[in-house]
């Protein structure tokens, strides 16, 4: 399993940026966390809610023409939540299924992250992930 290339550049990004300014990095992600549509503002319960985040994290996911499409919904209040999902969003939004589904569960491990946040916010980003695959799975013509 490969890191898409766009995914791949933001891993590099926090593996380039010294550790004290990690977190702001993290924190400068909140902002591309894009409005949810029209068929899902206000309509949190179109979407999943990801309960392993410590706040609230809605993920929906859809595929248009062959791309992938993730939707988030995380209160600004939780930016370390919203920061995931915005290098969820950034680094998997527009890819090929395939390359959504074959991106690997752990691949921000090597992002530094641990060095700047707690092992349980790192556990909701990959449960934000798994999450999403299912969801991407469930979407899929079967066979």
């Amino acid at each position: 399993m490969a890191v898409p290339s766009k995914l791949q550049a933001i891993v590099e990004a926090f593996k380039q940026t010294p550790k004290p300014l990690r977190l702001q990095l993290l924190l400068d992600y909140t902002n591309k966390v894009a409005s949810l549509p029209p068929h899902l503002a206000g309509r949190l319960d179109a979407m999943e809610q990801v309960h392993e985040c410590q706040t609230p994290l809605f993920v929906a996911t859809e595929v248009q023409d062959g791309r992938v499409r993730l939707y988030f919904y995380a209160p600004p209040e939780a930016p370390t939540t919203r920061g995931f999902a915005g290098i969820l969003s950034e680094g998997l939004s527009g890819l090929s299924p395939e390359e959504v589904l074959n991106t690997p569960e752990q691949f921000y491990t090597v992002m530094g992250l641990a060095e700047v946040i707690s092992p349980l916010r790192l556990r909701g980003m990959a449960a934000i992930l798994a999450r999403l695959k299912r969801q991407l799975r469930e979407r899929l013509p079967a066979g």
